[in-house]
C-alpha cells in the first residue's frame, strides 16, 4: 500500500497527465507528456487506479481531446510497452471512450507510425485509431488547439528547432524514441508488408 501511494504521488509530481485548455472546437484537452512517464518504476495497476481516481471522472460528462507529446520518448526509459497500453485502454470507462473526439500525436517517429499503421486497429480498434492526428511540428498543433491555453514544455520546442536544421532525419528515420538518429535514403518497406510488421513490433515494444 505504501508503495502504491508513493507511485501515485510520483504521477502527481511529474504532471504527466494534465487537463488543460481547449481545442478549436471547444473540447477540453487531456495533455500527456510521454517523456515524463516513469515506465521503469511504475506498475500498470497503479497507473490505472490513478487515472480512475483523478482523471477519468473529469472526462466522463463532456467531449474532450487528447494531446500526446511523444517528444523524447525512449523505449528503455519511458515507454510502458504495448501490452501495458492495451491494458490501460481496455480499462478506460465506456463513457470516457465515447467522449474522446481526437488524439493529437505530436512528434511521432517513423517507428511509431509504422507500428500504428500496421497494428493500430488490431490493438485499439477503429474507434481510437480513426481519431489519431499526427503532428510533426508544434506549429501544426495550433491549427487544432487554442495556443494560449495549454503549456508546451521547452524540450518540445527545442526538438522542433533541431528539426529545422535536420529535416531529412525527421522525414526518413529519426524517431523521437530512438536515441541514435539515422537517415534512410528512402522508406525501406511498405507499411502493409510482412517485414514492416516484424520491424515495427520489434522497435516499438
Amino acid at each position: 500500500m505504501a508503495s502504491q501511494i508513493s507511485e501515485s504521488h510520483l504521477l502527481h509530481k511529474l504532471d504527466i497527465f494534465k487537463i488543460q485548455g481547449k481545442d478549436k472546437r471547444g473540447h477540453k484537452i487531456l495533455r500527456i507528456t510521454g517523456k515524463s512517464f516513469p515506465a521503469r518504476f511504475l506498475s500498470v495497476d497503479v497507473l490505472k487506479e490513478y487515472l480512475d481516481e483523478y482523471i477519468f471522472p473529469r472526462l466522463s460528462k463532456k467531449p474532450f481531446s487528447v494531446l500526446y507529446m511523444h517528444t523524447g520518448v525512449q523505449r528503455t526509459d519511458n515507454f510502458p510497452g504495448i501490452s501495458a497500453l492495451r491494458s490501460i485502454y481496455d480499462a478506460i470507462p465506456v463513457t470516457v471512450k465515447d467522449n474522446l473526439q481526437s488524439v493529437y500525436f505530436l512528434h511521432p517517429g517513423l517507428q511509431s507510425r509504422l507500428f500504428l499503421a500496421t497494428f493500430g486497429r488490431l490493438f485499439f480498434g477503429d474507434g481510437l485509431y480513426g481519431k489519431l492526428r499526427y503532428l510533426s511540428r508544434v506549429d501544426y498543433l495550433w491549427e487544432h488547439i487554442r495556443r494560449n491555453e495549454i503549456e508546451v514544455p521547452d524540450f518540445v520546442y527545442d526538438h522542433d528547432e533541431d528539426m529545422e536544421y535536420r529535416p531529412m532525419m525527421m522525414e526518413y528515420g529519426w524517431d523521437s524514441d530512438d536515441p541514435h538518429p539515422r537517415v534512410y535514403a528512402a522508406p525501406a518497406v511498405a507499411v502493409d508488408s510482412p517485414s514492416a510488421s516484424i520491424y515495427s513490433m520489434r522497435c516499438i515494444s
